[in-house]
């Protein structure tokens, strides 16, 4: 698996110590809500999940943990990926509070989208994010990533239905 590097950011694979770093994490409601999750349904971490969320991640060749100075802040990963159409999807996490809206997030795109259209080949990435995600879609937008769609009341969030974005961005589109 590669290491990707940026200027602050840095992208590596998990290992069994990122279990202690995830753990200290824990779940934040709000962060959680972005995924979807009600806040009736938020539970909080505990070591065997995190010890489970990190051997599962380390276990993906696809799956890289966003460290920040040395630190755990989140996590990025293709799935879904299809060899013959070159085509994979996108999720990206960033569980510190304390490093949203400051720009780690999008770095940790930008390194992923190198290494998914000039190293994998692939021609698409796509993404799905709540509506309301407002965050994560300009992130999207930032890095080039079009709306091609919307699939209405598709996630039923905090007792009310939610839309979710369909978006991707091109091999052809890239400027990387």
């Amino acid at each position: 698996m590669t290491t990707l590097e940026g200027s602050r950011v840095r992208l590596r694979r998990a290992s069994a110590e990122d279990a202690e770093a995830r753990f200290a994490l824990g779940r934040d409601p709000e962060i959680s809500r972005m995924f979807g999750v009600s806040q009736a349904d938020v539970i909080p971490m505990t070591f065997e999940a995190a010890k489970q969320w990190a051997e599962g991640h380390a276990n993906d060749p696809h799956a890289w943990m966003i460290e920040l100075n040395g630190r755990l802040i989140g996590e990025i990963k293709l799935h879904s990926i299809h060899a013959h159409d070159r085509r994979a999807s996108m999720a990206i996490g960033i569980y510190d509070r304390t490093e949203l809206n400051k720009g780690a997030g999008t770095e940790a795109i930008r390194l992923l989208l190198v290494h998914a259209f000039k190293e994998l080949g692939l021609h698409r990435i796509a993404v799905r994010v709540l509506a309301y995600n407002e965050r994560a879609i300009r992130a999207y937008v930032k890095c080039g990533f079009k709306v091609e769609g919307r699939e209405r009341e598709s996630a039923f969030v905090d007792g009310q239905w939610h839309d979710d974005v369909m978006m991707a961005l091109l091999a052809t589109e890239y400027g990387g």
